[in-house]
């Protein structure tokens, strides 16, 4: 059986954190004067959340003292740790479980890779932290996707070649990331937003078993094989 990388991305892919992230930013927001919408929070996934304060700032037109950036942070951190305590193994998302399981049963290699710097947290509150064989997030990098870093320390931690790797994502800087990384990148989401992705499905629940087999049997992935699932 030959073996492929498979990397994750956390929120979004395999829990739906981004609800929380969304009302721990607007409080943030809220507090300092500016308005913050749900569309505006799609332009957050994947991105740190230093780059996250300094979107918001822009968009408010707003500058902050490095203390009062920094005690933003910290209180956005808070709230939204506030909401991932109460996370349990319902809060995996539908179709995440067979294909994880599936990839195991295979032997394959599993990596996640996530700007979120609470990953541990989440995966042990979700009974997925022993699932993974690497876990790469935001307290092992220094450069926020689309940066491909995260990524590649996900390969190298499962020894698998960044063109032997396949990347689960539903943001855009993170399929920009898996794209400059050389892997295949997988968007879980919307196809119209995610049109830089090889291949689109709304959710999970749309792989199957025989996709997931032929993307380890495949001898060299192919990137760019456009094929959008609606």
């Amino acid at each position: 059986m030959k073996k492929k990388g498979f990397i994750f991305d956390l929120d979004g892919v395999i829990v739906d954190t981004a609800k929380y992230h969304f009302l721990a930013w607007k409080k943030l927001a809220q507090s300092i004067g500016i308005d913050f919408t749900e569309v505006q929070n799609e332009q957050l996934k994947g991105v740190s959340r230093v780059e996250s304060l300094k979107k918001i700032l822009a968009w408010g037109n707003k500058t902050l003292s490095e203390a009062d950036f920094n005690r933003l942070m910290a209180e956005k951190n808070t709230n939204y740790l506030s909401y991932i305590h109460k996370m349990d193994t319902s809060e995996i998302l539908p179709g995440v479980l067979n294909a994880l399981q599936y990839l195991i049963d295979k032997k394959q290699p599993i990596a996640l890779g996530s700007a979120s710097k609470n990953s541990v947290e989440i995966l042990n509150k979700v009974n997925l932290y022993k699932t993974f064989d690497a876990i790469i997030d935001g307290n092992a990098v220094t450069k926020a996707k689309p940066n491909p870093e995260v990524f590649l320390k996900a390969a190298e931690a499962i020894k698998v070649a960044p063109e032997n790797c396949i990347v689960f994502e539903d943001s855009v800087a993170g399929i920009q990331a898996a794209n400059k990384a050389k892997m295949m990148s997988v968007g879980i989401g919307d196809a119209s937003v995610l049109n830089e992705a090889d291949i689109v499905f709304k959710d999970f629940t749309e792989i199957d078993f025989k996709f997931l087999n032929e993307l380890i049997k495949e001898k060299r992935i192919i990137n760019k094989r456009k094929k959008n699932i609606e």
